[in-house]
């Protein structure tokens, strides 16, 4: 088994990047969500209720994340903390109260005109600090501005198997958002690996993914249909938990830096 694909995210719930290699710290791999749109009262926004999210590409060259839609002008925001930019407090999900800096008028602008809504872009600083779902009682297990965990897995043997069942309506991996895809596996033996090592970088198993209505929405478009939710729901329920329809599993990186490659084996661990 080996790393197939290697995507991350620059803003929470724009479109994805795929990169032959990343770095790992604390809270994932470097770059990943690591920005984030919020309404009006600092409440995360993502797909789920503004599929128009998925038509903006998020990209990082050098210093900048360089923002691109099509009929406007490409934005470039500075990556870096900003002494000087305003904190706001922030939501996603349970975790409030979060501190984060808020990136100014004009990313506020275009984005409100590209996805549609009143909205602001805020970017992790140093007061930003967050603990992963069911983290480690030493406080060690941190994440950006994921949903609530700092990696997410796939495999192409899961996503072939759900395509068979699709047949010509077979959707692209893009429509499950992972941090790593997997080949080499059999389908969804990746819900049984309790802890696996990457290259060099050990993960521990966090639980299954539940979906959402962001693997109906095309990643180039924004436009919405009922599939592959619907035919995973016939499937793919949790036995524990049957409203969850499950595909993929989240990950908890246990070595806190490292580089992680395309290419990479992928071994799971007996302990």
């Amino acid at each position: 088994m080996h790393l197939a694909a290697l995507h991350l995210h620059p803003v929470k719930s724009l479109r994805a990047l795929s990169v032959q290699s990343a770095r790992v710290d604390r809270d994932g791999i470097v770059g990943d969500r690591r920005f984030m749109v919020v309404d009006p009262a600092g409440v995360f926004m993502t797909q789920r209720t503004h599929p128009r999210m998925a038509r903006v590409g998020a990209f990082l060259e050098g210093d900048s994340l360089v923002l691109r839609c099509a009929g406007f002008a490409e934005l470039r925001v500075g990556r870096e903390p900003d002494a000087k930019a305003p904190l706001v407090s922030v939501s996603i999900w349970k975790s409030e109260g979060l501190q984060a800096e808020d990136c100014g008028r004009a990313p506020c602008e275009w984005l409100g005109g590209a996805i549609g809504a009143p909205c602001r872009l805020v970017r992790i600083g140093p007061a930003f600090r967050r603990s992963a779902k069911g983290a480690a009682p030493d406080g060690g297990d941190t994440v950006a501005f994921a949903d609530a965990y700092p990696f997410l897995l796939t495999s192409e043997a899961s996503l072939a198997d759900l395509n068979g069942r699709l047949g010509s309506g077979a959707v692209p991996m893009s429509r499950f958002r992972p941090n790593l895809v997997v080949s080499g596996c059999l389908p969804y033996e990746e819900d049984t690996w309790k802890r696996l090592r990457i290259g060099g970088i050990p993960f521990r198993g966090a639980g299954p993914c539940s979906r959402c209505a962001i693997t109906t929405t095309d990643q180039e478009t924004g436009e919405r249909g009922v599939e592959p939710l619907r035919t995973l729901a016939g499937y793919r329920r949790d036995p524990r938990e049957p409203s969850h329809v499950n595909f993929g599993q989240n990950l908890v990186h246990e070595a806190k830096s490292g580089v992680l490659r395309v290419g990479d084996p992928v071994k799971p661990l007996q302990k």
